[in-house]
């Protein structure tokens, strides 16, 4: 006998208070797979809007969501309410690259001059 898979609708709400979705969702999809919808949807006129789905945070109930979880797996306590809309936050937080980081370390090193005097 076959195991009905279960499904949920979510919609992701956005810093200005656009939406992006509702979309339905298989309970073994990734938060990775969200991400990816996500950047794949983003409104064309909302700025900063990500280039990547790394630069993407979503939040469910209060917490960040890993990337390798499945949304089973980040069901909150609203469980008991299948049918309906759930509603979680997308934030855009672009990932630092190490190029910048790398410059800002060396920049930061030839602004520290020592000038102690030993007498």
């Amino acid at each position: 006998m076959q195991e009905k898979e279960e499904f949920v609708e979510l919609k992701f709400r956005l810093f200005d208070g656009s939406e992006v979705g509702p979309f339905r969702y298989s309970v073994a999809s990734t938060v990775a797979q969200l991400k990816d919808r996500i950047v794949a949807e983003w409104p064309q006129d909302t700025k900063p809007a990500p280039k990547a789905a790394n630069d993407v945070k979503i939040i469910s109930a209060g917490k960040f969501l890993e990337n390798g979880k499945t949304i089973g797996q980040c069901r909150t306590p609203f469980d008991e309410l299948h049918k309906g809309v759930f509603t979680m936050h997308a934030l855009v937080q672009p990932s630092i690259s190490k190029t910048k980081t790398a410059k800002k370390i060396d920049e930061s090193e030839k602004k520290s001059i020592c000038s102690c005097s030993i007498l």
